[in-house]
């Protein structure tokens, strides 16, 4: 529970979260999920801006400018989950292996850009072919940005996505966990509760204020 404590982190604040088979870890990996699904969309907001300003590539219509803050993008909740499975352990071994958190940390952010091209890469191979009459992207066009690569991957994305996965896994998850641990287990499973019936209510009331636009 040190982590919770101002102090310098050590090699014991960093490991021993990922424990797959039991349920304060599911728990843990649940409300990051419900957490990352808002969180990401805030983000996406100074983000998409930023990229605008240097790059022009979003759209004035683009959803992320009229969508309810309470809105879920799943896609970082699903996200937050695959970080979990494959990342943390990952990261919990470069501790375990390297003599300094610096070193584990600078090893595991080159991996987790590595792993966001590939992911970006494979995703855009088969759901983002150019239309062979006219060439157009369906979702996204990266083959004319500096960094891209093979026209689908583009690593200024891959690179922020890899400093997301950083504070994630280095940050987010074990205060997640450390939270829970901190409370009773009858208490942990209230807020748990608690916590997926607000994000339950609030996808639910996003969803329908977007049905009602739709209308008009």
């Amino acid at each position: 529970m040190a982590i919770l404590k101002f102090h310098k982190p050590t090699e014991k604040d960093e490991i021993g979260y990922f424990a797959p088979l039991t349920w304060p870890f599911w728990r843990a990996v649940l409300v990051c999920f419900c957490l990352c699904c808002l969180v990401g969309h805030w983000l996406e907001m100074p983000y998409c801006w930023l990229m605008d300003q240097c790059f022009g590539i979003v759209a004035d219509d683009y959803a992320v400018w009229t969508d309810p803050w309470y809105h879920p993008y799943w896609v970082y909740g699903f996200g937050a989950v695959f970080m979990t499975l494959l990342i943390e352990p990952l990261k919990e071994r470069l501790i375990l292996r390297r003599k300094t958190l610096w070193g584990a940390f600078l090893e595991s952010l080159v991996l987790a850009i590595v792993i966001a091209m590939v992911l970006e890469l494979v995703m855009g191979w088969l759901i983002n072919q150019p239309d062979p009459a006219t060439g157009e992207y369906p979702f996204w066009d990266n083959s004319q940005l500096p960094g891209n690569v093979f026209g689908q991957a583009w690593l200024v994305n891959d690179f922020f996505i890899g400093l997301a996965a950083m504070l994630y896994v280095w940050v987010i998850f074990p205060v997640v966990c450390e939270g829970f641990a901190l409370l009773s287990p009858k208490a942990a499973n209230v807020v748990f509760a608690l916590i997926v019936a607000a994000f339950i209510a609030g996808v639910t009331a996003s969803y329908l204020e977007l049905k009602l636009w739709e209308k008009y």
